[in-house]
């Protein structure tokens, strides 16, 4: 399975959330899938991630090897799934779907959350907020995150993606 996550300028949620998937992945020995992540805007292409997102990412034992790129309808042939942060990147992202079979690919990271009882929740950007924002997001992220590793073993990815795209 090839994974990209997908937030607005790939510097804060896109980066940690391929960081902390990447780290889940390989402490559950699952090294058959592999995580990239973009941004639907250009804001950043070429940086690396925000110094909160590293410190905060660092702190809890992730690393972080990528550089922002942004997110094009191309990406779509190159990946299984496509995390995206919030409602508004799920937008844009699905504006770019040429098929069907793009849009099926589209899911929120939130979908896998272990409380989806008030629906599915947006990862909040955090950029320009204080550090316990990023404390926020990384708590967020990391309970989707174990939810998603979950799916992914019970193959039930596709079950847990199509709900979410019934709610839309």
């Amino acid at each position: 399975m090839r994974i990209m996550t997908v937030c607005l300028g790939n510097i804060c949620r896109s980066p940690a959330a391929e960081s902390v998937l990447i780290h889940q992945l390989a402490e559950a020995g699952l090294d058959d899938v592999t995580v990239s992540s973009a941004g639907t805007a250009d804001y950043h292409v070429g940086s690396t991630p925000h110094e909160q997102s590293i410190a905060e990412g660092e702190s809890r034992g992730y690393a972080f090897e990528s550089r922002a790129q942004q997110f094009v309808a191309d990406h779509f042939d190159d990946v299984d799934l496509v995390l995206v942060m919030d409602s508004a990147n799920e937008d844009d992202v699905l504006a770019l779907a040429r098929t069907p079979e793009d849009e099926a690919k589209v899911v929120r990271l939130g979908a896998f959350a272990s409380d989806t009882s008030d629906g599915v929740l947006d990862v909040p950007d955090p950029w320009g907020l204080p550090r316990e924002a990023y404390i926020r997001m990384y708590d967020q992220i990391e309970d989707a995150v174990n939810g998603l590793l979950a799916a992914i073993q019970d193959d039930r990815v596709g079950e847990i993606a199509a709900a979410q795209h019934a709610l839309r």
